[in-house]
């Protein structure tokens, strides 16, 4: 074979697996054919978290006055933020390349399909290898609705030319409160489009409620329970039908309508490789397909679509493989962060799956936090947890509110470590900072899953 391992995709899973592999002295092929790094660095949480500073900073600039300054704001240059990404952009993508060089893989700028279950066709030339991993990720998809080739993806969005005055969204996933957040502290009029009656599906109810609220109060019309119609073209711009005949007109559309794998093209019936319905490739807790010598790892799987996720199964995989560690990354009590206007984040079950599984008791606040009693600005935090009754164990944590995913990250490591309440209650808090709230929670706000146990 000319490889020991061959990668199919130079994102966060690929990247680290590769440079690792080839770390423990395995010979190590990689292939990319858009950019390094991936969605995230490229297309992703990377430039969208650098939109989302643009737009916090002039929400300070508003703030300040509150505090004694006087600061004129003058328009937003969107060409200059979108030059000053590109320049970061740029340099993430080089340290990507030269950490592989670094490590000794070969690496091929160009795509790669199977042409067996050990060889690949990449980009012209015939490559063997005994083991494969695929890790070509996801791309975004647009709604099957008439016009739908009019409106921008999540791709599109960190290229705009300008700045749009008017903009509509269709979603409420991450992507699609992030977006709205970001291009209404920016200036522009937004209307939020979406099917369920709150925004982040799947997420725990009180973070859905409170980020709706948080949403209006920057001004984001929203319209719930309704799924697009079609998109025109009306003079210079677009209008977009939907719900019961509803109507509303803006610069842009942006479908933030969910994303697929990126598994077409890739050849992987000639290798047998097992996807189910929506071209998701099957994986065990080893991360093999059903053709064990060839994994999978990251979005392509669509189990928990998140970067530190898939770098962190890259790194299992090389350190399994070729370096003597065999190991599995849990997929279990996972935090995560939605760079929402305020922001969200989260570790642990969401209320409802905890009252599924039997009785817990639940603690809530809500407050205006110190900055915003002198800012004026209509902005509430609020803190969550989730606590199994029987045990007394943290099972949840939730918040939404101003550095909730450094706080968040913080509580992770009670959580997955098995922190129980008391143990909360009798840490210290640090004050005055809005992160002492979740030490200091002593009234019970409610109990749930009470009729669930009794069945």
């Amino acid at each position: 074979m000319d490889f020991d391992l061959f990668v199919i995709g130079g994102g966060s899973a690929g990247v680290r697996c590769a440079r690792i592999a080839a770390g423990h002295g395995a010979r190590v092929g990689i292939a990319e054919e858009r950019f390094w790094g991936g969605t995230c660095v490229n297309v992703g949480c990377v430039p969208k978290k650098l939109l989302v500073q643009a737009g916090e900073y002039g929400a300070w600039a508003d703030d300040a006055a509150g505090f004694g300054w006087e600061i004129r704001k003058g328009p937003h240059d969107w060409a200059k933020l979108i030059a000053a990404k590109d320049r970061e952009i740029a340099r993430l993508n080089g340290i990507y390349r030269r950490l592989l060089d670094s490590a000794g893989a070969s690496v091929f700028e160009a795509r790669a399909s199977f042409l067996d279950a050990h060889t690949l066709d990449v980009g012209g030339t015939r490559v063997s290898a005994e083991r494969i991993v695929i890790a070509t990720g996801g791309h975004p998809v647009r709604p099957p609705i008439p016009g739908a080739e009019l409106g921008i993806i999540s791709d599109d969005a960190f290229y705009l030319k300008r700045m749009p005055k008017r903009l509509a969204i269709v979603g409420s996933g991450y992507i699609a409160v992030e977006f709205a957040g970001i291009f209404a502290a920016l200036g522009a009029r937004v209307d939020l489009v979406y099917r369920q009656p709150l925004p982040l599906r799947g997420f725990d109810s009180d973070l859905r409620e409170a980020l709706a609220e948080a949403l209006g109060a920057q001004g984001i019309t929203l319209h719930p329970g309704c799924s697009p119609q079609k998109l025109e073209a009306g003079g210079d711009g677009r209008v977009l039908t939907f719900g019961e005949g509803h109507r509303v007109q803006a610069d842009l559309v942006f479908f933030a309508t969910g994303r697929a794998p990126a598994t077409k093209g890739l050849g992987l019936e000639k290798a047998g490789v097992e996807t189910d319905h929506a071209g998701a490739v099957q994986v065990d807790q080893h991360l093999r397909t059903n053709r064990h010598h060839i994994y999978a790892m990251g979005d392509v799987t669509d189990r928990l679509n998140l970067t530190p996720v898939a770098t962190a199964e890259g790194h299992a995989l090389a350190d399994s493989l070729f370096g003597g560690n065999p190991r599995a990354v849990s997929l279990q009590n996972v935090p995560t962060a939605v760079f929402s206007t305020p922001p969200i984040a989260t570790v642990g079950l969401t209320e409802e799956q905890a009252a599924e599984l039997g009785p817990v008791d639940v603690y809530v606040s809500r407050f205006t936090p110190m900055r915003h009693t002198l800012s004026g600005r209509a902005r509430k935090t609020m803190m969550k947890l989730v606590v199994e009754q029987a045990s007394q164990r943290v099972v949840g944590a939730h918040m939404l509110g101003e550095d909730a995913p450094e706080i968040m990250q913080g509580l992770a490591i009670a959580i997955v470590m098995g922190a129980r309440k008391a143990d909360f209650d009798r840490t210290i808090g640090i004050h005055p900072t809005a992160a002492e709230e979740f030490v200091t929670l002593r009234a019970r706000t409610r109990v749930a899953g009470v009729a669930k146990a009794a069945e």
